[in-house]
């Protein structure tokens, strides 16, 4: 008896209140009849709604995993990239919804496959300062303030995009430098990992000088330099016996290469006059002409 009860309950539960569930989700527009019939159902469009809303708590789960440990402001930069991301899974629920629907998808894809491929070549470059953005925020290859050299460009880096970079040259002119740039160029990042540089001025003297004065002289005038670091010390270096001069050069450390025209200038400036003082010459190239009379 008690069997028959509990058959009896489940052919009520299978029949009734799951067939009315089914009739309910299979309610809507149908066209066609055969392999070519296109449905369009409550169940299906409901599908459709719980595809969304996966895809966005499945990509915010995403963009809480990659940018949990960056800076507010770092995270701003990632929202576009989400968005598209977002975009392109919508896209793909609703081609899948369509094919489901009994809709022939093949031209669409085809179609579509074409264009992808068109704007992918179009857009190469694009994609790459987007992902060269991506990986400098993450890896944090780049900081705000750094001091880089590209293309024989020397700028302070004050924003950084995610697919460029701007930075503000010696001269006070904005120089907007595409990502990819720095993951397939040789950039030069003069305070990747400390504030101090070390420059250096070049001077030659004449044939005959004193080289312990000009030493001297030279490290006198970089020691008393306003901006040269006390230590590490400066020091000067007899590098070569040039054509025309006796080649030095005078290293020192400084923690603000950005402005280290200016420095060296002031140094220069300084070492002139002192050679002056000291009649020190500073040559010029000299060349002999030799002219043979033939007749």
């Amino acid at each position: 008896m008690v069997q028959e009860d509990q058959s009896k309950v489940e052919e009520i539960i299978k029949e009734d209140i799951w067939g009315s569930i089914k009739d309910f989700l299979e309610l809507g527009f149908h066209w066609g009849e055969g392999e070519k019939s296109i449905h369009i159902t409550i169940g299906l469009l409901l599908l459709l709604a719980a595809a969304f809303i996966m895809t966005s708590f499945v990509l915010k789960w995403l963009r809480h995993l990659f940018t949990r440990k960056m800076d507010s402001e770092d995270k701003l930069k990632f929202i576009s990239v989400f968005k598209f991301i977002r975009y392109v899974a919508y896209l793909a629920a609703i081609l899948v919804t369509m094919s489901a629907a009994g809709i022939d998808i093949t031209i669409l894809l085809t179609a579509s496959a074409a264009l992808f491929v068109g704007l992918g070549l179009a857009l190469q470059e694009l994609f790459q300062d987007i992902i060269g953005g991506i990986i400098i925020i993450v890896d944090k290859t780049l900081s705000v303030g750094d001091i880089v050299e590209v293309n024989g460009k020397v700028g302070k880096v004050f924003e950084i995009k995610l697919r460029t970079t701007r930075a503000i040259t010696r001269d006070d002119k904005v120089i907007i430098i595409p990502n990819h740039k720095f993951i397939s160029d040789l950039v030069f990042n003069y305070t990747q990992n400390h504030k101090t540089t070390r420059e250096r001025v070049a001077v030659g003297v004449a044939y005959g000088s004193n080289v312990d004065l000009v030493t001297e002289i030279l490290m006198d005038v970089v020691t008393h330099q306003k901006g040269v670091l006390k230590n590490p010390k400066p020091f000067v270096l007899f590098e070569d016996f040039g054509d025309s001069a006796l080649l030095f050069s005078v290293n020192f450390f400084i923690t603000d290469s950005f402005s280290d025209p200016r420095v060296k200038s002031a140094i220069r400036y300084a070492i002139d006059a002192k050679f002056r003082e000291n009649n020190i010459t500073i040559p010029f190239p000299q060349r002999d002409v030799h002219i043979y009379n033939t007749k």
